[in-house]
């Protein structure tokens, strides 16, 4: 019997907790919520959540729906690869100086991978011709089309232009030669005077005025799809807060284009830290999302998880449509497979609760990846529990209650790891000094820990709040500071609160 058990357990999957990883099993399991209606029928063009919250499976989606957008006359283009090494890569060892050399780079990138695009339908006709010529012309568009390749002739081009435009208040002519000075091919970044508009020279907006032309010629949209940012600039957060401030900018620039639209996929945290020392712009993006995940949502992620293997839908003889068309029915079946309680007691947590406040960080969020994380450690420690001799739960359940706690560690080191420490190397110090000690202190136990004044120890927590390592609470007026579960186990943590 426990044989049976294991090997039904070795077949099932809660599914990847990166979205690239399973683009295919995604379609499966996907809520088409009012969000995703809004960003399918292009009303929402920024799509902003907590790491693990699920950008990257509607950026995936997208993908995978190409040929349906093309039908209705939306090319979808992505600007990043969806696996490996990011296609920003490069510009980390030799970054843009300024927020004009990424924003002309920007321009010229978006330009070029749409110009790519129509020419690879074959979209002709004098003014796309003209395109390609200008862009061939300034060794932008290529016969051997690559991202990474077309974003470093970009950013070369980038650099060159805003070169020549800061030369002596602009581009002019040389009174000797009759030629451009500083650059050798035709596209600007400013206005040109009238003689070398007579010459052929041409802004890069005059060029996505050309484009957008071009598209409404042929009844077609374009959306380029951005994602993978926080990845992208992960080396200094100066080249991320340039990078993605200059994107805003182009973003706020092209609104007045109808027919090309930029669809970005922004972690939270990184948005605040873009815009803590103000940005004009973001006043103007109004047509964004933040993807949140409250109780219901995470009961349904798990339930459809659950049955898309049929071996276990086999197993509970359930109808698959009937469950998901009934929330009481979700709820019935998540205890048919998990028990009741972790720890035993009346006032003890049910099961689902305690899964949510174990994945959760300071700010009460529970990200789907944690989730999907710790279900699947969970079930790789209930096969091992089976194959080391245990029984199969009295009750029927597929999970022991007692594997629930052993599964936490694993999901805990992979967030402070691969997340904290990882994201944010100049907070390591800190978080470590708190290994083994009380989940909960004071600004005067941190100011100890920490060896600095507690008014210090009160800024630096703030910070650790933000990235939700903290939860701040207020005792008797005075601030208390709170490790979520999340991180406990990776840390050793004690519960309790720290004295004085």
């Amino acid at each position: 019997m426990s044989q049976q058990r294991i090997d039904l357990l070795k077949r099932v999957s809660f599914g990847k907790q990166v979205a690239e990883d399973e683009v295919d099993e995604l379609t499966s399991y996907f809520v088409e919520s009012s969000q995703w209606a809004d960003i399918a029928n292009g009303k929402t063009d920024i799509v902003r959540g907590e790491k693990g919250a699920g950008k990257s499976a509607i950026y995936s989606l997208l993908l995978k729906r190409e040929s349906t957008f093309f039908d209705n006359g939306i090319l979808i283009i992505p600007a990043e690869t969806l696996r490996g090494a990011t296609v920003f890569k490069d510009l980390v060892a030799d970054p843009p100086t300024n927020e004009i050399e990424f924003t002309a780079l920007w321009k010229l990138y978006i330009l070029t991978i749409i110009a790519n695009e129509l020419r690879e339908y074959g979209v002709g006709g004098s003014k796309a011709n003209k395109i390609y010529g200008l862009l061939e012309e300034a060794e932008l568009l290529e016969k051997e089309f690559s991202l990474r390749g077309l974003l470093r002739s970009a950013f070369a081009y980038a650099k060159r232009i805003v070169a020549a435009d800061a030369f002596e208040g602009g581009l002019t002519l040389d009174p000797t030669t009759l030629a451009p000075n500083g650059v050798t091919t035709k596209i600007v970044l400013r206005e040109p005077k009238r003689d070398l508009r007579d010459l052929g020279y041409i802004t890069i907006d005059k060029i996505i005025e050309l484009t957008s032309d071009v598209l409404t010629e042929n009844k077609l949209n374009v959306w380029i799809l951005l994602d993978r940012l926080d990845v992208a600039f992960i080396e200094t957060h100066e080249l991320e807060a340039n990078a993605l401030r200059a994107l805003i900018r182009v973003y706020a620039d092209l609104r007045g284009v109808d027919n090309i639209s930029l669809k970005i996929f922004l972690r939270e945290d990184i948005w605040k830290r873009i815009t803590i020392a103000g940005m004009r712009e973001a006043s103007h993006l109004i047509n964004y999302v933040i993807i949140n995940w409250n109780s219901p949502d995470l009961l349904n992620l798990i339930i459809r998880r659950v049955l898309n293997n049929d071996a276990f839908v086999a197993e509970l003889g359930v109808d698959k449509q009937k469950v998901l068309e009934d929330s009481s029915l979700q709820e019935k079946l998540f205890y048919r497979i998990f028990p009741d309680q972790i720890e035993q007691g009346p006032q003890k947590a049910s099961t689902f609760n305690w899964l949510i406040t174990r994945c959760a960080d300071g700010t009460k969020k529970t990200a789907p990846r944690e989730l999907i994380h710790l279900l699947n450690c969970i079930k790789d420690r209930e096969i091992r529990r089976l194959e080391q001799g245990g029984k199969i739960p009295a009750d029927g359940r597929f999970f022991d209650r007692s594997v629930f706690k052993t599964a936490l560690p694993e999901v805990s080191d992979a967030r402070l790891n691969q997340y904290l420490y990882a994201e944010y190397p100049l907070e390591r110090q800190f978080i470590q000094k708190m290994e083994g000690q009380k989940a909960e202190q004071t600004p005067e136990t941190l100011s100890k820990l920490w060896d600095m004044r507690p008014e210090e120890a009160i800024k630096k927590s703030s910070r650790l709040v933000d990235l939700g390592f903290f939860e701040e609470r207020s005792t008797s007026g005075q601030p208390s500071y709170w490790v979520p579960f999340l991180y406990r186990d990776a840390l050793k943590l004690v519960q309790g609160k720290a004295e004085g």
